[in-house]
């Protein structure tokens, strides 16, 4: 039996999903699989962060002959047991694994009153209150006094 490691296609439209397996070369794209040696997920944002693979199967497999797709051999050039890209790879996974951080917000600058739902009337508080209180005017930046011009002072002549 001829076995290729190529990728399955999982996830749905628009939101494709990869699982890298080790698979009989005569069976279908998404056929029966013979072992799952990793993931692909392309929809990650960091690029070095969207493989997972499990390095002893996938260096058994090419041990016992089994050709990987174009693809997958890509793939495991660069994030494979000696990949050129490890190093990335485990920055990027470490970057995806923190928590975001949220700034926070403050006070709001306004809250709007509740209102009385359908139906209800208005509670007793909050009706005097909004009959007793006049809507605030917009305030007007007073203008300044002009300044006094100093007299000519008399003591001046010294």
């Amino acid at each position: 039996m001829s076995v290729r490691i190529r990728m399955k296609k999982l996830g749905r439209k628009h939101r494709p999903y990869f699982r890298i397996c080790a698979i009989d070369i005569r069976s279908p794209r998404d056929g029966r699989v013979i072992e799952e040696l990793g993931t692909y997920d392309p929809l990650i944002p960091e690029t070095d962060a969207r493989v997972r693979m499990d390095h002893e199967r996938v260096q058994y497999w090419l041990g016992v002959g089994a050709q990987p797709s174009d693809r997958v051999r890509i793939l495991i050039k660069k994030y494979g047991p000696q990949g050129t890209h490890l190093a990335a790879q485990q920055a990027a996974t470490e970057k995806l694994a923190t928590p975001k951080m949220v700034a926070e917000v403050g006070t709001p600058a306004y809250v709007r009153p509740e209102k009385p739902k359908k139906g209800e009337k208005p509670a007793p508080e909050t009706a005097a209150a909004t009959e007793a209180a006049p809507a605030p005017e917009p305030e007007v930046a007073a203008e300044p006094a002009p300044e006094a011009t100093p007299e000519p002072a008399a003591e001046a002549t010294e």
